[in-house]
C-alpha cells in the first residue's frame, strides 16, 4: 500500500532548526546572512584555474554521466573559455573532500549533502534541474520486490532496509526521520539497516531480491526504468514522500567573480534540445536549469537534518 507523507515530516519530530544554526566552517564568512561562503575579498585568495574540474554527483555508473554531460561540459568550455574535465566521483565523502582541498571547481551535489558541501567545503549551490513547467524535485520511496513478504512499512520490522549512505536525503536521512516519527522504527532497534553505497545499488539489489527492502529517491528508479535496467513488475511500493529538492548544482566559493558568473551564464544559456543532457535526464522530467537558493530550496532538508540530529562535521 502506496502512504503519501502530506506534511513535512521534520515538523512531527523536533524544534526547527533556525538559520542562526546552520553554521559554516571557519575557513569560510557568510556577511551576506545568505548561507553560504562570501567569495574572498582578497584578490589573491581567489583562484582561476586553467581546466575547470566538473563532478556530477555519485548516483549511478559515473561511465553513463560523463556520456550525459559531454554536451553541457562542451557549453561551458565554450561560454568561459576553459578546458573542463569530467570527474567521476565514487562518494559523497569523495566529492565533498575533492571540492574542499581545490581539486574540485562546479559540482552537483545530492540532495543530502548539500548542507555539508556548503558547510565544509566552500559550495555555493545556485541551480537545479527543472521541468518545462518549472516545477522540480524528487520524492523518498521504500520499495520491496513482490516476493518479500512485505505488504506494508511496519512489515519491515525484524527484516534489512538498505540504505545509501549517512549523507543521502532520500537514502538515509529522510527515511530515517519518517520511520521514527510515523512508524516508531529506529534502525538497529526494529530493522537491520545496511548500506549499498549508492541508489542503483539499492534498487538493483530490491530487484534481484538481494535486499527485502530499500529507501531510495524515485527518480534515480525512474531512470533506471527507462533504461530497462530493472522493471516494474521487480519492484513494488510501499510509501512516497513529500517532493525533495533535487541534486543542487555551484561552484566552488573561491573561484574568481567572473569566473563564477560565466559558469553561472553557461548552465542557464544552455540549449536542452537534442543534447545528451536531455537524453538523459528527460527520462525523470527534467528540461531546464532554473535559479535557487541554498537558504530557501534547503530549508527542509536542514530541518530534516535537526530532527535528525545531524551536525556538519568538517575535521
Amino acid at each position: 500500500m502506496k502512504k503519501l507523507l502530506t506534511i513535512a515530516c521534520a515538523t512531527l519530530l523536533m524544534p526547527m532548526l533556525a538559520h542562526a544554526d546552520f553554521q559554516l566552517d571557519d575557513r569560510y564568512t557568510d556577511k551576506d546572512g545568505d548561507l553560504i561562503a562570501d567569495i574572498p575579498e582578497d584578490e589573491s585568495k581567489q583562484i582561476d584555474p586553467s581546466t575547470l574540474i566538473f563532478a556530477y554527483t555519485p548516483v549511478e555508473d559515473p561511465a553513463v554521466y560523463k556520456e550525459a554531460w559531454s554536451d553541457f561540459l562542451t557549453h561551458l568550455e565554450e561560454v568561459t573559455g576553459k578546458k573542463v574535465q569530467f570527474f567521476p566521483v565514487q562518494s559523497n565523502a569523495a566529492q565533498i573532500e575533492a571540492m574542499r582541498a581545490g581539486r574540485l571547481h562546479i559540482a552537483g551535489f545530492n540532495t543530502g549533502s548539500n548542507p555539508l558541501a556548503v558547510a565544509c567545503a566552500g559550495f555555493r549551490p545556485f541551480t537545479i534541474m527543472a521541468s518545462q513547467d518549472g516545477s522540480f524535485g524528487y520524492e523518498m520511496e521504500i520499495i520491496t520486490h513482490p516476493d518479500s513478504g512485505i505488504e506494508d512499512v511496519e512489515d519491515i520490522k525484524g527484516k534489512e532496509l538498505a540504505f545509501t549512505s549517512q549523507t543521502s536525503n532520500s537514502g538515509y536521512k529522510a527515511p530515517s526521520a519518517i520511520l521514527k516519527a510515523d512508524y516508531g522504527m529506529v534502525a538497529g532497534e526494529d530493522f537491520e539497516p545496511v548500506f549499498s553505497g549508492k541508489h542503483d545499488n539499492s534498487i538493483l539489489g530490491v530487484a534481484n531480491k538481494d535486499y527485502p527492502a530499500a529507501a531510495i529517491a524515485n527518480s534515480v528508479l525512474d531512470r533506471m526504468l527507462q533504461r530497462d535496467v530493472v522493471t516494474e513488475d521487480q519492484i513494488k511500493t510501499l510509501y512516497t514522500s513529500q517532493t525533495f529538492p533535487t541534486t543542487g548544482y555551484g561552484i566552488a566559493y573561491n573561484l574568481k567573480p567572473e569566473l563564477q558568473d560565466k559558469i553561472k551564464e553557461a548552465f542557464f544559456s544552455f540549449d536542452w534540445e537534442g543534447s545528451s543532457l536531455q537524453e538523459e535526464f528527460a527520462k525523470s522530467g527534467e528540461a531546464k536549469f532554473i535559479p535557487i537558493t541554498f537558504k530557501e530550496h534547503w530549508e527542509v532538508i536542514r530541518k530534516i537534518d535537526a530532527a535528525n540530529g545531524v551536525t556538519y562535521d568538517c575535521r
